[in-house]
């Protein structure tokens, strides 16, 4: 992958580790350690107090003071007391008995972001952790054991207690993990790497399971990933917007300023910047007096889209520097609160926002393809974009394809977060659903990612019959970059695994970055 924010590189020339403190982690951040292997090391003062907290613990232990998970069952068995000499094994049965989460695995770069958030969630040192447990899964993340992490299971309340105990299992020497490429069990895993499994200790069970970390490593990586294909959008449309010979007019920078989002502003300064030297663009009453609203309101729609990934990174943001577990221990207060700190409600409105705003950026895609393929509607593009109409279909079904994605999303786009199904005998009353809605969010980007892949690819064909060298400069890069993949389709073919590696490309950055080196940072 690449990424807006690349890692610096240290003396000698090896990837300068990123820091963990529990309040200074960013999504680009998260997204190089999951895909670029970027490697993370404890802050020396997050240590300290991880080191501070466990004592705490400890004290509490031996004082045997009433505190949930630590001396007492968990959930309903919350008045369940539990007698020192049973602490150990109350922490291993918590683990093996929650880890039965279902269904296919997480993606290693999601295990990858969740270990790192759940090990910066740890840093803040308010979850009673040993230091030498913290470091176990900071050394897996370095070493490259990635546990298997099912993706269903998590209630989005009482943290991801499921999925998140079947990384916990690892650190144990049980549980499965993949160590370089290989899928193994947990302890061979451990060993191979070089390292040791843990006996979990009082209160350290609760702490590496009770989180939002499931969803919120796969609702970081999705939000990098949308706010890329956002700025891609406005390429691929502005390249749509030439080949229909449509007119910039609309996207004045006057028109914007008495409707004053920012967003709305950004994204028509984006297609101004974009379309600046285009031979193909007309004006105001030269071919049509206005656009349809799929080419003429595109800063409002896109713009739209902005404000709702605006919403979502904000709430990221503070979700990845947060501690999510319960009890919480506050060392300096001498304080030990069983809050709600685990529900999921910010990030499953968060994720839902998130997938409706980018459904709609796929559905002004397709409709802009569908202008392009339509011969009642491109203005003189032969129908389907084909060369031999008739005998050909030329991309008539790929705009089918593209409105079954867009359909499949108005599904996927359903809220989570307005479900709740009570749990543990009704002591876990209303829960969140997050994990679902961040699942659903990362489908709904796959499938735009595609719906946009078939607009470049309909853009480009239709470029062929108007001459792509009357293409602006910045959407000529990306035309370049498109046709160093997918030649011209003078004859029928099969596109699909073009689509496939177009949608990979566009996810992936690095156009975007090419169109960039010409126009500048575009917003």
């Amino acid at each position: 992958m690449v990424y807006k924010e690349k890692q610096q590189q240290d003396d000698g020339g090896g990837k300068t580790p990123v820091k963990l403190d529990g309040e200074q982690l960013t999504p680009a951040l998260v997204a190089t350690v999951a895909y670029d292997g970027v490697p993370v090391a404890l802050e020396d003062e997050a240590m300290k107090r991880v080191v501070k907290c466990r004592a705490m613990v400890e004290e509490l232990v031996a004082t045997g003071q009433v505190v949930y998970g630590v001396t007492t069952g968990f959930g309903k068995f919350s008045d369940v007391r539990i007698s020192p000499q049973d602490a150990v094994q109350l922490q291993l049965n918590l683990i093996r008995s929650h880890a039965c989460a279902v269904g296919r695995p997480l993606p290693e770069p999601t295990v990858r972001a969740l270990m790192l958030l759940r090990a910066n969630a740890l840093a803040k040192g308010h979850s009673g952790i040993r230091l030498e447990t913290l470091q176990l899964l900071v050394d897996c993340i370095n070493g490259g054991v990635h546990p298997i992490v099912p993706e269903q299971g998590s209630l989005g309340a009482s943290g991801d207690l499921a999925p998140l105990s079947h990384l916990a299992l690892v650190l144990m020497g049980e549980g499965e993990a993949i160590y370089q490429g290989q899928r193994l069990p947990g302890a061979l895993a451990l060993a191979q790497a070089g390292l040791k499994p843990i006996t979990l200790q009082a209160k350290e069970g609760l702490a590496l399971i009770n989180g939002t970390q499931i969803m919120a490593s796969i609702g970081t990586l999705t939000f990098v990933k949308a706010e890329r294909l956002a700025r891609t959008a406005d390429v691929i449309a502005a390249m749509t917007v030439e080949c229909l010979r449509g007119i910039p007019d609309a996207f004045a920078d006057e028109v914007q300023r008495v409707r004053p989002y920012p967003e709305q502003i950004g994204v028509a300064g984006n297609l101004r910047t974009l379309l600046q030297g285009s031979k193909l663009t007309t004006r105001q009453g030269e071919i049509r007096v206005q656009d349809a609203y799929s080419l003429r309101c595109l800063p409002q729609v896109h713009g739209a889209t902005r404000q709702v990934l605006g919403y979502a990174g904000d709430k990221i943001a503070i979700e990845i520097n947060s501690a999510t577990d319960n009890p919480l221990l506050f060392v300096d207060q001498g304080l030990v609160i069983s809050g709600g700190n685990f529900h999921g409600q910010p990030i499953a409105f968060a994720m839902d926002f998130l997938k409706i705003g980018m459904s709609e950026l796929a559905n002004i895609s397709e409709r802009r393809t569908e202008r392009l393929v339509n011969p009642a509607l491109s203005g003189g593009l032969p129908a389907f974009l084909s060369h031999n109409p008739g005998v050909g279909s030329g991309m008539m079904i790929t705009q089918y394809v593209s409105a079954s994605l867009v359909s499949e999303n108005k599904v996927l786009a359903h809220p989570s977060s307005v479900d709740s199904i009570p749990s543990s005998a009704n002591q876990e009353d209303h829960v969140s659903m997050g994990t679902t809605a961040a699942r659903h969010a990362a489908q709904v980007i796959d499938n735009v990612s595609k719906v946009l892949a078939i607009e470049l690819i309909c853009a480009a064909e239709a470029a062929e019959f108007l001459g792509s060298e009357g293409l602006a400069p910045a959407t000529r890069v990306l035309y370049d970059k498109l046709r160093a993949v997918v030649p011209p389709v003078i004859e029928d073919r099969s596109t699909s695994r073009e689509i496939e590696e177009v949608a990979s490309a566009l996810l992936e950055g690095e156009w975007l970055q090419a169109v960039e080196a010409v126009t500048g940072s575009l917003f």
